[in-house]
This record gives C-alpha cells, sequence and structure tokens, in this order.
C-alpha cells in the first residue's frame, strides 16, 4: 500500500535534511523546497459531499439519495427558477486533516440485493473520495431508507407543471 500524504496540514518549507556525512543542513533552495511542498491544501467538507454523492448515484440499484424529508425539500428547491438540483444531498463528510468518514442515505430500486448494492456504493465512493482527494475514508455508512417499488410515483421525475 502507498503511503498516502498529509493534507489539511501546513508543510514546512524550511525542512532540515541530513547530509551525507551525518551533519544536517539547511536546504539552500530559494523558497525552501519543491514547489509541491509550498503551502498547504485543505478539502472542504463540501467537496468531498459531492464527490461521494456523485460517486453512489452511479451505482446500480441506487434509485435516490437522501431520506424522505429531504428529498421532498430537494424536489421543491430544483423546481425554484435559479436552483439547481444538489448532488451531495443525501451525504454527510467529516473531513480532518488526513482522513474522511462518510454517512449516505439512499434509496434502492425494488428487487435488487440491499447488501450487494450497499457493498458497491462503499467501493465506488472510497474509491472515488480517495482518488481525487488523496484523503483516507476510513468509514462509509450506509442507511437504506426507502425502497422505490415499480407502480409509485417518482417525486423527483415530474415533469408536469401545475401552471401552464
Amino acid at each position: 500500500m502507498t503511503e498516502s500524504p498529509q493534507r489539511n496540514r501546513p508543510d514546512s518549507p524550511g525542512s532540515v535534511y541530513g547530509g551525507e556525512d551525518g551533519r544536517q543542513s539547511q536546504l539552500s533552495k530559494r523558497g525552501g523546497g519543491a514547489p509541491g511542498t509550498r503551502g498547504r491544501t485543505t478539502i472542504a467538507d463540501g467537496v468531498v459531499e459531492k464527490i461521494a454523492g456523485m460517486a453512489a448515484r452511479d451505482v446500480a440499484g441506487v434509485h435516490a439519495m437522501g431520506s424522505g424529508l429531504s428529498r421532498t425539500f430537494g424536489a421543491v428547491r430544483d423546481r425554484v427558477p435559479g436552483g439547481n438540483k444538489s448532488v451531495s444531498r443525501g451525504v454527510k463528510a467529516e473531513v480532518g486533516e488526513s482522513q474522511a468518514a462518510l454517512d449516505l442515505e439512499i434509496v434502492v430500486d425494488y428487487g435488487v440485493a440491499i447488501s450487494e448494492v450497499a457493498r458497491d456504493v462503499r467501493e465506488n465512493v472510497i474509491a472515488a473520495v480517495e482518488r481525487m482527494t488523496g484523503l483516507e475514508v476510513v468509514e462509509v455508512n450506509i442507511a437504506v431508507t426507502d425502497v422505490k417499488l415499480p407502480d409509485e410515483e417518482d417525486d423527483e421525475d415530474e415533469s408536469e407543471s401545475r401552471v401552464q
């Protein structure tokens, strides 16, 4: 396994390195080190939530994200002019210096094996978040909040407007 770089932590530009003869010498380059180590990188919770939301939606068997209440509010917000669909609906992330933990709420399609869908969501979310952010994902908790039955109307995909 490769060692993941530290994130959300200041990098020290004046690092001290040991010389070949055992003495320590100060790095003499102007600016103090490789350009990639100057400064710090922080990743907001919302960024990780969007990445995880997109990755979870890509899994077959996931019908929607979020609980019934958040989907209802989201559907109303989506209909407001200028509003956009929230890809992070149903996702909560906690981001630390080098690790992230995620909680997801999903709605699955009727007939799919929930344990397999949850496993696939976990794998896809972990791969996407770790690849894009370099953070170690320590856990992905999944709550299945509903099952979409074939004969149920879909609140999110209604295209009919009340006003014409």
